[in-house]
């Protein structure tokens, strides 16, 4: 049987300030991000005479001036965040201040939020370096991630001091029509997706992305999580969704063919599995394995921080899975084939 192909029906993404209509009463915005991944979408929601918005943009400057230049035109009555990343939630409380609009989002991303930016215990910049120092990673690579500091406290200069919690399964009337939370974890610990029946409409933030395989880490306060265990178990639970679901991404374009998205994923993880288990024919810790799953060059904090937390995650869900084995030897964490 040939897997059906993946169609997008925009081939081309608004300019950022500019919203496009591309389902009944859902527009799409994208705003800038300052990273190799250059932009993050965000989604408004016609909510009787105002909007609710799905994601705010990362708290920098471009994003704030963008988001006037909407706000000059529409109301916003409600802000619905999928998870606690800088580009989702950064600018929350900042449009609370300018709009009155209450967050609404997960407890889980809420309170993880509020602990990186505090920087409580093993939440904290200092802790997640350690970490990576037992999984391999090199004095200096570390020493730059500690330098670089506290990034997601400037990503998200201020959290609302109250939410409103949302939770796996619940129905949210929007505009007269019932949106469906679809909780996830692996990429964030309660992810939260939003599905329309009415209007086959999946909003899906982070979780099913069109061309890329979103970021699955382990972090230091759950050292021995295994975080793409979960995500597979969440993507497919998607599949009970219809094919023809129009999909819209926090990155990328929005498209249609979810199952075979949710297909292409697996094999894409199921591929790294396999070329970690032949590297790991010695024993290798994580930092070594870094040029298995990433063949470019991995050298800005930012990127080795994605690339250690991903590393971790494949060889904790192949130790999990009883086809790699965990050797500790002088502090230092190495996995070989079984």
């Amino acid at each position: 049987m040939t897997t059906p192909a993946i169609a997008y029906p925009h081939e081309t993404p608004p300019a950022t300030a500019t919203a496009m209509a591309v389902a009944p009463g859902v527009l799409w915005l994208r705003m800038p991000l300052p990273f190799a991944l250059d932009h993050i979408n965000l989604w408004l929601i016609e909510d009787g005479e105002a909007w609710t918005a799905v994601d705010t943009g990362i708290g920098i400057e471009p994003v704030k001036t963008a988001w006037q230049s909407v706000l000059a035109e529409r109301r916003l009555a409600r802000q619905i965040v999928t998870h606690f990343h800088p580009d989702h939630i950064g600018l929350a409380a900042w449009l609370q201040d300018q709009t009155g609009a209450p967050l609404w989002i997960t407890q889980g991303e809420y309170l993880t939020g509020q602990m990186v930016k505090s920087q409580i215990g093993a939440y904290g910049v200092p802790a997640m370096c350690e970490f990576f120092r037992s999984h391999g990673l090199a004095d200096a690579r570390a020493q730059a991630l500690l330098e670089r500091g506290n990034a997601y406290g400037r990503g998200v200069p201020a959290i609302p001091p109250t939410f409103h919690p949302l939770w796996d399964g619940e129905d949210i009337a929007i505009g007269g029509r019932q949106w469906q939370v679809m909780v996830g974890h692996g990429h964030a610990p309660e992810h939260a997706s939003l599905y329309c029946q009415e209007s086959g409409v999946l909003i899906s933030g982070d979780m099913l992305l069109p061309r890329i395989s979103t970021n699955i880490s382990v972090f230091a306060g759950v050292p021995d999580a295994n975080p793409l265990a979960w995500f597979l178990d969440s993507i497919d639970r998607l599949r009970a969704l219809p094919e023809d679901t129009l999909v819209l991404p926090s990155h990328g374009l929005p498209f249609r063919g979810l199952h075979a998205r949710v297909d292409q994923l697996h094999a894409h993880h199921a591929a790294r599995c396999d070329d970690l288990l032949i590297a790991c024919a010695a024993p290798r810790t994580a930092a070594e394995l870094i040029p298995v799953l990433f063949p470019r060059e991995i050298t800005d904090p930012h990127q080795t921080m994605f690339a250690m937390g991903e590393a971790i995650a494949h060889l904790n869900y192949l130790e999990q899975a009883r086809r790699l084995e965990r050797v500790t030897e002088n502090g230092i964490i190495r996995y070989v084939k079984n």
